[in-house]
This record gives structure tokens, C-alpha cells and sequence, in this order.
């Protein structure tokens, strides 16, 4: 089965001594300008709603090696044109010191401000994630209707599947890809884009989507196409109410380009590119975060491949293959253990742990896989960013110096720039090998 998919990063651009940048738009005309020389799109460099944020992102492909190719490429692309302005791209999933975004003044970014209070939204732009499309059949995703009656069985059948299967991926993801643990200055011990982008009410993470879940959180299962379809058009009906609420206009909405898909900005949805977007990672360096695309995407290669029916059960705390089946734990464990063990756990921590290890034992041993597992038998725990970072700049009161913060950052902007160098150059025997060279 021919399935695309596509990758989406967000990145902090920075001044040369690590501050934040406001020059987004330079930045970004300079990448286009250089992609005519290498081959690149310019549909791939683009805005975010505030002028410190950028996304890299990679076209549609067919295969892993095409991802991480077309990644690196275009990574290294937009590191040159960082670096011909006096640039830095920072990779990791918050800002550590804190710092006021300057927001751009588009229409969509002013009506998703004024719904959601603008003492909340202003979090959106002190976090930077990473996300994956996974391709459905053509005509299986519908703006207007979500999951169009006239869309395939099979396709219908593969959109519920694999929108189930993120859902369970979610916890697993965010404690894979965890990295910045400081956030506006502090280390609360907790995961600080979940927190802060997604917020819950129930752990009381304030966040933009704390006050509006529907639109912000993680959903629950659909157990058939039509209660999935009828999520899609319950939660734009909760968007409308809450635009009421707030005093702005429904008409701004629709000249902004919203349609039933667009009031979603979820860790999992429907996209109306004809995806499912898994939107819950951290941003992270390269390595991390072509490992955790290889998660997702063999774990939904295999239940398309089986043709799986991916079941939610409250009996099970893992992913459980049997026969036709996939069963994996209910939205109440889901959310209410496992999802709060990736955000706030210890990186060793058991149970979210044990979870990852059922998720491989599912996806596979191929390629990142086996690199991930062999890690996790040699030493007991998963590796993570955000350790990493801890051992050098951990305190007892959970504070970062301005002075340490910004060679953090620094820091992670050389990683990253080495990453990319290092993975190119490990490409590049693959590719002469390819073509005979």
C-alpha cells in the first residue's frame, strides 16, 4: 500500500549570542531564495504566528530514507540561510529564559488570540513542536464533512484505525521527544510545551487549551466512523460558542479560511491535506526526532499492512496484537496515567516506560528501532534530551541564570548543526550505493 508521509518542524530563531530574533520574514525569503539552487520547494520554509517561530518541513514521501533525506536537506538548507543573516536556529521544544513573542497581525492568528484570551495564547509562542502527517486514501478527509459518506470502506476504516493508533501513540511520543525542561526561566518537573501549549485542567497545567479541551486536547477514541465524524463538528460547534463568548465575530472566522477541520488544534486530528497529524512532540534535535517518526510510522505501516482494527480496551495498559486486533489501553489510563507519567515522570519511570517498550515490540526493529531498544536494554531507560540537559544544568531551586540559559541554547544550536552535518555525511554512502556510485 503506497501511504506518504510528511514531517513538519518548528524552530526558535535566534541572534547570534542567543537571544530571540524577530526577523522571521528575512529569514524566510532568504530560504526561498535558496531553493532554487538546491532543489528544495519554498512551500517548505515557512511562517508561525509570531516572528521568533519558523517551521522546516519536508515535502510528501513514500519511504523513511526519503523523510530523513528530504529533512536533512532542507535542514541544511535553512541552516545556511540562517547563518549568511547572523542567524541560529534553536531545535528544542521551549525558549529556557523568559521572553515576550512579538505576534504577527493575520487575521487567523487575531481571532484564535481574541477566543482564547491573550494571556493565555501568548504560550503558543514560547513552544515549538514537531509534527507527522501519515497519509490516507485519497477522498478520505473532507473539510466541509470531515469523512465524507462517499469516501471508500477501506479508507473509512483506515482513517478510524490510524487516528486511534496516534491517540494511543500520544503519552509515548511526548515522553520520547521530551528536551527543554526550563521554561521562562524555572524547571517545574514537568514536560514544559505539554504543559503550556496543551494545558489540563485536571492536573492543573495552565496552558492556551486549558479553558477549551475540546479544542487543544487529546480527544478519545472513536469507536466507528461516524461518532469520529461527529467529534469533528461537535468541537467546531464548541469553537463558534466559545467565539461568541468572547465577543468576536463568526464572519472573521470563515474570511480566515475555517471550515469544520480548522478549530482543531489538537495533539491528534484530522488534517485537510488528507492526513492524520500527530502533533504532540516536542521539537528536538534531529536524531530524536527522526526516531520518533520511525515510531509512528512503523506502528501505522503494520496496521494498515494487517489491516488491523485498532480496539481501546480498559483492560489492557499496553499494545496487545491479537489476531485482526489492536488493542490498546482505554482513554482513562490513556489519559489519566499514562499521559500525566510522560509529562511529569522520571525518565525512568515504569510505567510509561513499559509502555514505549510495548509500542516497539509493535512497530518493530528496523533501522532508529533497534538503536532505541539496545539503549533501553543497556542502561534501563529510554535516552532523552531533556536528561541530558538536567545533568549540566540542574539546581536545587529550579532556576536557570540568564548567563547559563543562553549557552544552553547556544549549546543546542551547535548540536544541532553538528547533528545535521553528521547525518548528511552517514546519508551520503547510502545514496552512491543507490544509484551505482
Amino acid at each position: 500500500m503506497d501511504r506518504r508521509v510528511g514531517l513538519e518542524q518548528e524552530f526558535f530563531l535566534l541572534e547570534e549570542l542567543g537571544k530571540p530574533s524577530v526577523r522571521a520574514d528575512e529569514f524566510l525569503g532568504s530560504c526561498r531564495e535558496a531553493t532554487g539552487k538546491h532543489g528544495s520547494s519554498p512551500a517548505c520554509f515557512a511562517q508561525e504566528f509570531v516572528m521568533g517561530l519558523v517551521e522546516v518541513s519536508t515535502p510528501p514521501v513514500l519511504s523513511l530514507a526519503d523523510l530523513e533525506r528530504e529533512y536533512l536537506n532542507n535542514l541544511r538548507l535553512a541552516l545556511g540561510a540562517a547563518r549568511s543573516l547572523g542567524l541560529r536556529l534553536y531545535p528544542l521544544g521551549a525558549y529556557p529564559l523568559p521572553f515576550e513573542p512579538t505576534p504577527r497581525d493575520d487575521l487567523d492568528y487575531r481571532v484564535q488570540v481574541s477566543t482564547v484570551g491573550a494571556g493565555r495564547f501568548v504560550h503558543a509562542g514560547r513552544c515549538a513542536g514537531t509534527h507527522l502527517h501519515l497519509e490516507l486514501a485519497d477522498g478520505t478527509v473532507d473539510a466541509a464533512a470531515g469523512i465524507p459518506a462517499g469516501a471508500t470502506e477501506s479508507g473509512r476504516a483506515e482513517a478510524l484505525g490510524l487516528h486511534n493508533l496516534a491517540t494511543a501513540l500520544d503519552p509515548a511520543l511526548i515522553f520520547l521527544t521530551r528536551s527543554c525542561p526550563f521554561y521562562e526561566g524555572r524547571n517545574a518537573g514537568l514536560s514544559p510545551r505539554t504543559v503550556h501549549y496543551r494545558g489540563a485542567a485536571a492536573f492543573g497545567w495552565e496552558g492556551v487549551y486549558t479553558g477549551l479541551p475540546w479544542a487543544g486536547a487529546l480527544l478519545s477514541y472513536s469507536t466507528t466512523v461516524e461518532q469520529l465524524v461527529r467529534q469533528q463538528f461537535d468541537r467546531y460547534e464548541a469553537w463558534l460558542a466559545a467565539m461568541d463568548r468572547a465577543g468576536v465575530e463568526r464572519h472573521l472566522f470563515a474570511e480566515a479560511g475555517g471550515d469544520i477541520l480548522r478549530p482543531a488544534w489538537n495533539p491528534v486530528r484530522l488534517n485537510r491535506q488528507g492526513t492524520v497529524e500527530l502533533r504532540g512532540m516536542d521539537s528536538n534535535y534531529p536524531d530524536v526526532t527522526l526516531t520518533a517518526a520511525q515510531v509512528a510510522v512503523s506502528a501505522a505501516d503494520r496496521v494498515r499492512r494487517e489491516g488491523l482494527a485498532v480496539i481501546p480496551d480498559d483492560r489492557v495498559h499496553a499494545l496487545e496484537a491479537d489476531g485482526g486486533t489492536l488493542r490498546v489501553p482505554g482513554f482513562e489510563y490513556l489519559t489519566g496515567i499514562l499521559l500525566h507519567r510522560a509529562v511529569a515522570g522520571e525518565i525512568d519511570d515504569p510505567e510509561i516506560s513499559g509502555y514505549l517498550d510495548s509500542i516497539l515490540e509493535f512497530a518493530g526493529e528496523d533501522g532508529r528501532l533497534a538503536t532505541l531498544r539496545r539503549h533501553r536494554r543497556s542502561r534501563g531507560a529510554y535516552p532523552a534530551t531533556e536528561a541530558t540537559i538536567l545533568e549540566r544544568y540542574g539546581s536545587d531551586d529550579g532556576r536557570i541564570s540568564e548567563e547559563d540559559g543562553l549557552r544552553l541554547v547556544l549549546e543546542a544550536c551547535d548540536e544541532l548543526e553538528t547533528q545535521v552535518l553528521d547525518l548528511r555525511r552517514e546519508d551520503e554512502p547510502k545514496a552512491a550505493e543507490v544509484s551505482g556510485g
